[in-house]
């Protein structure tokens, strides 16, 4: 997979494709920031990314903040959604968990704030396309 990359998915195994070759090129300390409306794909394509790691019990971090997860690496699966503000995530030590270099970190809602996100990182825009289509845009910044 070449960055920046984009496509329409049409189908669960066309995003779990993709996931795949996402799963190839990234690495301990990647930060994968997810953006999209609710419903969009964004814990289903983490679950999907997280299997080729051989991790299998992913779900959505929204009531815990935070999931971390072992497989082939450590993940760390954050969700913002329902964060009222990033002092929340300083109590829970969320720059530790950003400077782990030996796990990936995928951060859900990411645009709630974009203030503490680190200037490199992946970006994953998922957006509706019709009724079971998703346009997706993945990018390095």
């Amino acid at each position: 997979m070449d960055l920046p990359f984009k496509t329409v998915l049409n189908s669960v195994p066309g995003t779990e494709k993709i996931a795949a070759d996402f799963s190839k090129i990234i690495s301990p300390g990647d930060v994968v920031c997810l953006y999209g409306d609710l419903g969009s794909g964004k814990t289903f394509f983490v679950k999907a990314v997280c299997e080729n790691f051989g991790i299998h019990d992913v779900n959505s971090p929204t009531f815990a903040i935070v999931n971390e997860y072992s497989g082939k690496v450590k993940v760390y699966h954050f969700d913002f959604y329902r964060l009222k503000n990033t002092g929340e995530l300083l109590d829970i030590g969320f720059y530790e968990y950003l400077n782990d270099k030996e796990a990936i970190t995928f951060i859900e809602w990411s645009e709630k704030f974009p203030s503490i996100l680190p200037e490199n990182r992946l970006e994953v825009h998922l957006e509706f396309a019709g009724e079971l289509k998703r346009k997706i845009e993945i990018k390095k910044l």
